[in-house]
């Protein structure tokens, strides 16, 4: 858990000394002396960055919230066709539903069409880019084909193809870069006909935070989701590169923990404490490095079963009202059925990264699925060691993802003003 440092005896003072910014931020020493600290004008430490001064066109896309998940818009092929996909830090695949598309989902937006795009060209099998994805296999017409599943039971399958994606940025310029990515012609499950495809910011190769990357320099990204039930109309932003930093006041940072599975972005959960009451991810209190990973693709929360039982118990003790239990489409879930706004009277959730708090109030940890019902935001993921951080508890914090610093960055935001 996270100290808490007071200031009251200090001073901040800053003044300009040529390239440098000196900032005083000391008692004084024993001898009557002061201690001062020499930080360039453009570091992340001083007070005054200022990303866009430095870094004045950082990749930039919008994002919004729509039925639990939240879309990002890119532009793809020449000329440009907005794709609206699902933002999703858990995978890597970047893909959208292209014609023909025969065994595809109903989308209301037109499926992308290979053959309008003049910079459209497709992989080869033999290619090095067809190994970037796993199950890269050849075709007939020797072109690379791929299957690609999810822990849903989503599945996709269809080609990949080079091609040009556009997205704004920072200085109110376009970003365009070549992409590797997915055309489903075969694609099947739980989507909704906004859904037009699931664009992968997850740490493997294939990713567009990877391939962005590998085009701008820098493996790092920061997101702003808007909580549930936000106006669709209503967009945040995702930056990619030098400048999407997560600085300034109120931010915490936990450690990204490296494992061979490249994809997920790997934490490390010690517990969370209800009010004042601290529930500890396991009964000895120790804990394996890296056992939740973030991913904004995936709704609620998911804890292993022990932990997540122990934690309801808990949120129920400090709710003065029953639970709902006779209402079938509402499955396990702990839910309140109550005329009041229940944001108003549930507990404030701490969860305690390794060196970083972060808190959730009812409006991340209990959802409204219809009038007057209100669930809890977090589920069981049954009996195993590892959990999932879902899009209704990163909702208006802005998180950065820095692959070269290996941390995760929190800051609280109210998203829809940014």
């Amino acid at each position: 858990m996270v100290g808490i440092v007071m200031f009251h005896p200090r001073f901040l003072v800053a003044f300009i000394l040529s390239n440098y910014l000196v900032c005083l931020l000391a008692t004084a020493a024993r001898n009557g002396g002061f201690t001062f600290e020499l930080i360039r004008q453009d570091s992340l430490n001083t007070p005054f960055y200022n990303a866009n001064k430095y870094y004045p066109n950082v990749p930039q896309s919008q994002i919004s919230a729509y039925k639990g998940h939240h879309l990002m818009k890119v532009s793809i092929g020449t000329p440009p066709v907005d794709v609206y996909g699902i933002a999703d830090t858990g995978s890597d695949l970047v893909w959208t539903q292209c014609v023909p598309c025969d065994g595809c989902y109903n989308q209301t937006n037109p499926k992308f069409d290979p053959q309008k795009s003049s910079t459209y060209s497709d992989i080869s099998c033999q290619s090095e880019q067809c190994h970037l994805i796993d199950t890269g296999t050849c075709s007939p017409q020797n072109l690379c084909s791929y299957t690609y599943a999810y822990g849903s039971g989503s599945i996709t399958q269809g080609v990949m193809a080079k091609e040009k994606v556009t997205i704004a940025s920072t200085s109110g310029k376009t970003v365009s870069f070549d992409l590797a990515f997915g055309c489903g012609h075969n694609n099947t499950g739980t989507f909704n006909d906004h859904e037009m495809g699931i664009i992968g910011l997850g740490g493997g190769s294939v990713s567009l935070v990877s391939q962005l990357g590998s085009t701008f320099g820098s493996k790092r990204f920061s997101q702003c989701l808007l909580p549930f039930g936000t106006d669709p109309n209503i967009a945040s932003k995702v930056s990619f590169g030098n400048g999407s930093e997560v600085v300034g006041n109120g931010v915490v940072s936990t450690p990204l923990v490296a494992k061979e599975d490249r994809t997920p972005y790997f934490v490390t959960l010690e517990g969370i404490s209800v009010g004042q009451t601290y529930v500890p991810f396991n009964f000895s209190g120790k804990v394996s490095k890296g056992n939740m990973f973030l991913d904004s693709g995936t709704p609620p929360t998911l804890l292993p079963q022990n932990f997540y039982d122990r934690l309801v118990a808990e949120v129920q003790k400090q709710i003065p009202m029953d639970p709902i239990k006779d209402d079938p489409d509402l499955g396990t879930q702990l839910c309140y059925r109550t005329e009041i706004n229940l944001h108003d009277n549930a507990p404030i959730l701490t969860v305690h990264f390794e060196g970083a708090d972060v808190l959730l109030t009812p409006i991340h940890t209990f959802i409204p699925p219809k009038d007057g019902v209100y669930c809890f935001g977090m589920q069981s993921f049954g009996n195993i060691d590892i959990g999932i951080y879902g899009n209704f508890a990163q909702a208006n914090y802005l998180i950065g993802f820095d692959r070269e610093t290996m941390r995760v960055s929190f800051k609280l935001t109210d998203c829809s003003k940014r």
